[in-house]
């Protein structure tokens, strides 16, 4: 949007009836209108960076960071700030009731003790020296200027609340009240038109005056030549010393934006040099008016002091910058190098007298993150938030979800014992109008040094504070061990199913074993922990690995016994598991510790005590080793024998529970499978959720009582109650059947021994003539085979359960599974069309069992097991199945041909649609046939190392695709 074209629009409405604010229902009239337009301007060039940034790790550009970064501030959130820092200013000095009842959302200070009160009196006595036109703000990040429009609102009111006439109030406050600043030269052109707009509803021949806001787009001096310079100075050294540090001082100022220190200089010098070059048609002199003059406006603001700074900063993590940009904020301060807001937060400070306030809504990410304590350390020493409010998620209407959660706040200069205000709506959907009733917290601004990292836990009262204070931590008692980085997982890891069982040590003692168990984080079960990988681990420490980025972590805690947790999500809400036998990777934390104390932290860890702790410490999504062993730790030796043996059943019932999952190394079988006493699945299905609900029971009776013991020693009330333990809770029969039926597959593979435990080996294979000997099981949609799955699956409920029973049985499963037709058909169905999606899913799309399948008509499919492929596996589908299947077709489609003509004509229709089935079948099957002939041929072998996918791939155009 150009000049013109602004001036083209106030021509057009200088004489309409324009609002730019509506009154506090209407939520921010026109202005809102205006942000909206340009966000959405930049809303396609936002999705290309931040897709370039996701896809091809393409850093944001100076040309970019508009658009990354620029949001639309809500309306409330904005009278908030404004009103609770040039408001506040102005009635700290001006007491004026009738002002402060038109600021809905102004806060009033908390109670301060008697030293603090003194000192404010003394800044008050300064505040009510100052006159309106003194109130200076200004916005660093200002966008399209709606920080800056209310504040004219509440400049104005403080202008006729002193007599001043509405005229000469609008030329004082463009004068010398507001001051903006953008990178974006349309934000800058809409915030010109935005604020001159707002001037016309109080003075509405203002356009006639000739008066220009204080606002302004950022530009730099980047290309100005050495001449251009040499001609503006004319030959005066004080004034090219003052250009060439304008000029310095400027320098890639687009990307760099307000948060560049400009020097000071006298700019009234170089307005003058520009003045008399106005009407000089040099060529450096046109260079010294396009190029120097738009350099001046920013500079002088960047270099002057205000009383007030408001603003909405960009939002920018440091990975996310270019290489200029980072390096350029890390030559500034070490402090804020983790987000640009941090940056512009201190760049703000700077740009304020020392009594002066700034109110500025940034990423809540400086409250707890460890990578903030420096920053932390830095606000506690400098700056006190009169108040604090505490948005989180939902904040902004045009973000959705966890992405951006902010908090929004008032600082002024530290207070030693300054008491601040704090709102919590990180809950509330509708922040607005559960701010105007929310019940603040009050707490000592200082406190926040007694807590680990010096986190701005606003909801700790005086019994956390003391806890903090007076005892240890569990770092005090335990190592915290850095996980495995292998550099290469693609090689060294995988689930512990895709590899030989034979290869996996499930208890090791050193490093020399082949496969061991890894824990990689993700999902946890409590109390006893899921490891669903192994690692490579004696390759891991060969000498010919050069991978830089490899971190073995600590050989000697190995195995050992330990606590673990996944990092990554769940907030304060995780679950703590016993780990041993096993490594872990960076995204399981440990700690580890020689004592007795082991089970007694881990049944304080995974009680709601630990929970609150968490909370109060970091309430993001993530949990770090530094949190955990932050917690108080209170060692009540009467106590903790009993709570130990309480946590060690809590780990042998988990044990238990994980046993009967397939999906668990130490899985044993099925308890419906060990109940000879039940005839029918019905009852052995009944039979296994009522073994697990008791164990699920034994589980919360032991957690009611450690969360009994543990509140009685803490002295605290937690939020929560009763038993944190839900695995396994409310388990379908859908699920259990489809269980059932896993493992059936798995025992007519080879897997699985039926009725006993454990995992199947290689050398077990041979010597089970239960199980199918080719390793190839065909699935039709008829039983044109003697091993058809469907077929073998009802022989096995027979001689697993009674002949008699037979019938009830299978009805059971298909109403289980769902699905029209009779229970054979049902099942049938269910084997031909959803068991291999559903194996993918249990298996984590690495499915063990391989889908031979020609296509979408079902004209054949067959399992096999990948553990006991061989080279000759495919020649033997071909040659046994395929070939069959092929024979099997055309001896249907010439029965039917021969007999259409006899048949009578009411039957001939359903022969022509089966004949069209048919032939469709065989065709599909018979280019399926190519396919499967060319693999033969090549006998390929396949080495179980290399894992489920590099496997599969191999064969990928005769299996079903994994979805």
């Amino acid at each position: 949007m150009s000049d013109s074209v602004i001036g083209k629009l106030i021509s057009d409405i200088n004489e309409a009836d324009w609002k730019v604010t509506g009154s506090e229902d209407e939520e921010g009239g026109q202005v809102q209108i205006i942000g909206w337009l340009y966000q959405y301007y930049n809303s396609e060039l936002k999705d290309e960076a931040f897709a370039d940034l996701k896809k091809k790790n393409k850093k944001i550009s100076k040309e970019r960071i508009p658009a990354a970064t620029q949001l639309f501030t809500p309306d409330w959130i904005v009278r908030y700030m404004v009103e609770n820092s040039l408001g506040r200013l102005w009635l700290e000095g001006h007491p004026n009731e009738e002002l402060k009842k038109n600021w809905k959302y102004y806060l009033d200070e908390a109670e301060q003790e008697p030293e603090v009160e003194a000192q404010l009196k003394e800044i008050r006595k300064e505040y009510a020296a100052l006159r309106p036109e003194d109130l200076s703000t200004a916005d660093l990040a200002m966008g399209s200027g709606h920080i800056l429009v209310y504040a004219f609102d509440v400049l104005m009111q403080i202008y006729r609340s002193e007599g001043y006439r509405d005229r000469d109030a609008v030329k004082s406050i463009l004068e010398n009240n507001l001051y903006g600043l953008d990178i974006d030269d349309r934000a800058a052109q809409l915030a010109y038109f935005a604020i001159m707009m707002k001037a016309r509803e109080y003075d509405r021949r203002i356009f006639d005056r000739g008066i220009q806001p204080n606002v302004f787009a950022i530009q730099e001096s980047n290309g100005i030549s050495e001449d251009a310079a040499q001609y503006f100075a004319n030959g005066d050294k004080e004034l090219k010393a003052d250009v060439e540090k304008l000029i310095s001082g400027m320098k890639d100022a687009k990307e760099y934006g307000s948060i560049i220190t400009a020097s000071k200089l006298d700019y009234s010098r170089i307005d003058i040099r520009l003045e008399e070059l106005k009407n000089d048609y040099n060529l450096y002199a046109k260079e010294a008016r396009d190029r120097i003059q738009p350099l001046v406006g920013p500079a002088k603001i960047l270099s002057s002091s205000v009383w007030v700074c408001c603003m909405n900063p960009p939002y920018m993590g440091s990975d996310n910058m270019s290489l200029s940009l980072k390096k350029f904020v890390q030559s500034q301060d070490s402090t804020v190098f983790y987000d640009l807001y941090a940056v512009f937060f201190k760049r703000g400070k700077r740009l304020l007298y020392k009594n002066g306030l700034q109110s500025i809504i940034t990423q809540n990410s400086f409250l707890y993150a460890l990578c903030f304590e420096e920053f932390r350390t830095f606000l506690l020493n400098n700056e006190s938030p009169i108040n604090m409010v505490h948005l989180g998620p939902g904040a902004f209407d045009n973000i959705s979800g966890e992405v951006v959660q902010t908090v929004a706040a008032v600082y002024r200069k530290e207070f030693s014992n300054y008491r601040s205000t704090f709102i919590r709506l990180i809950d509330n959907a509708n922040k607005k109008e559960a701010f105007l009733s929310a019940k603040p917290y009050r707490l000592n601004w200082n406190s926040f040094s007694s807590l680990p990292h010096h986190v701005f836990s606003y909801t700790a009262d005086n019994t956390d504070l003391e806890l903090f204070n007076r005892n240890k931590t569990i770092g005090d008692y335990f190592d915290s061990k850095a996980g495995i980085v292998t550099g290469k997982d693609s090689y060294f890891l995988k689930f512990w199913f895709e590899v030989s069982f034979l290869d996996i040590n499930l208890k090791p003692k050193d490093i020399h074993n082949k496969y061991v168990l890894f824990s990689k984080g993700g999902s946890f079960s409590k109390w006893s922990g899921n490891k669903d990988y192994v690692i490579r681990l004696e390759d891991l420490w060969t000498d010919t690995l050069t991978n830089n980025s490899v971190r073995r972590g600590d050989r000697n805690a190995y195995f050992k016994p330990c606590i673990g947790w996944s990092y990554m999500g769940g907030g304060n809400k995780k679950n703590f598991s016993y780990l041993e036998n096993c490594v872990c990777g960076t995204g399981t934390p440990t700690i580890l510790s020689d004592t007795e104390n082991l089970m007694y932290v881990l049944a304080l860890l995974n009680t709601h005590i630990s929970e609150h702790f968490i909370n109060l410490i970091n309430p993001t999504l993530n949990t770090y080793i530094g949190d955990i062993c932050s917690i108080p730790l209170i060692i009540d030796n009467d106590k903790k024998a009993e709570i130990s043996r309480l946590a060690k059943q809590c780990i042998d019932f988990s044990e238990q529970l994980q046993s009967s999952s397939e999906l668990n190394p130490l899985f044993k079988n099925f308890y419906l499978c060990d109940n000879k006493n039940c005839l029918s699945v019905k009852d052995a299905l009944n039979n296994e959720i009522s073994i697990r609900n008791k164990i699920l029971e034994q589980i919360s009776h032991n957690e009611a009582e450690i969360q009994r013991l543990f509140k009685s020693i803490y002295k605290i009330s937690s939020n929560g109650e009763g038993s944190l333990s839900k695995e396994f809770r409310g388990i379908s029969k859908s699920d259990l059947v489809k269980d059932f039926i896993s493992y059936f597959v798995g025992c007519s593979l080879g897997r699985f021994k039926y009725k006993k435990p454990g995992i199947s080996t290689e050398f077990e294979f041979d010597k089970d003539s239960s199980i199918d000997q080719d390793n190839i099981i065909p699935i039709g949609e008829d039983e044109y085979f003697d091993d058809d799955l469907t077929a073998l699956f009802i022989k096995w409920l027979k001689s697993s359960f009674s002949e008699e029973t037979l019938e009830d049985n299978l009805q059971f499963i298909a109403d289980a599974l769902g699905g029209k037709g009779t229970p054979r058909v049902v099942i049938r169905k269910y084997f031909l069309n959803d068991f291999f999606k559903d194996h993918c899913k249990t298996y984590k799309k690495h499915p063990i069992y391989w889908l031979f399948d020609s296509g979408k008509k079902n004209g054949f499919k067959c399992l096999i097991y990948m553990h006991r492929y061989q080279p000759d596996t495919i020649a033997r589908i071909r040659t046994d199945y395929v070939h069959e299947q092929q024979e099997r077709y055309r001896s249907q489609i010439k029965h039917i041909n021969d007999s259409i003509d006899d048949t009578p004509k009411s039957e001939q229709v359903k022969m022509r649609k089966q004949l069209k089935d048919l032939t469709g079948k065989l065709d599909e099957v018979t280019k399926y046939e190519e396919k499967v002939h060319h693999l033969a041929d090549q006998m390929i072998k396949i080495d179980l190392d290399d894992g489920v996918k590099h496997n599969y791939a191999l064969f990928q155009d005769v299996l079903a695709k994994i979805k």
